[in-house]
């Protein structure tokens, strides 16, 4: 029997896989291309290129942990904080890469790694770089962030870069 004729009903029969089986592990590829978006406006919505309320990519009682510079509860608190943000970092372009997904349904963690060129406020240029690790959760047909915690590995001025100083604040 070539390719052609095969029927869903000889495939079922040929491979122990079932289509319920090939559903659900097409789903988790959705979930998580759906989970890249979100992190990518996310990402655009920090860097102002994106014009939307960043609370929205948050549940309602979503965590923002940033470890040494404070964690912010709720939807509102974070969206506060964000008013802040074009202040504390004139210039931002965050990258979020490697991204490793578990989807379980409704809930998804992630871990990406995050480099960050930037301008601080007094004007300095700096290189950033950490991990975020991620909680999602599904609400209705839309994937949001529920849980965010920054790990920062180093943040250093542009000229002396991460071999001369490691931190600054």
């Amino acid at each position: 029997m070539d390719d052609e004729e095969r029927t869903i009903d000889s495939i079922k029969k040929e491979d122990p896989m079932s289509l319920a089986d090939l559903e659900r592990r097409i789903q988790i590829l959705e979930d998580i291309e759906a989970i890249k978006t979100l992190k990518s406006r996310y990402a655009q919505a920090l860097d102002g290129y994106l014009k939307q309320d960043i609370g929205q990519l948050f549940t309602e009682d979503a965590v923002w942990d940033l470890g040494r510079r404070g964690s912010f509860k709720g939807r509102q608190a974070i969206r506060d904080f964000f008013k802040k943000y074009p202040a504390i970092l004139p210039f931002r372009i965050h990258y979020f890469v490697q991204s490793d997904i578990k989807v379980e349904g409704q809930k998804a963690e992630g871990k990406w790694y995050m480099w960050l060129p930037a301008s601080i406020a007094d004007g300095r240029a700096v290189w950033s770089a950490g991990i975020e690790d991620d909680k999602y959760e599904k609400i209705n047909t839309t994937w949001l962030v529920s849980e965010m915690k920054l790990t920062m590995i180093m943040r250093t001025p542009y000229e002396e870069g991460w071999h001369k100083t490691k931190y600054i604040d």
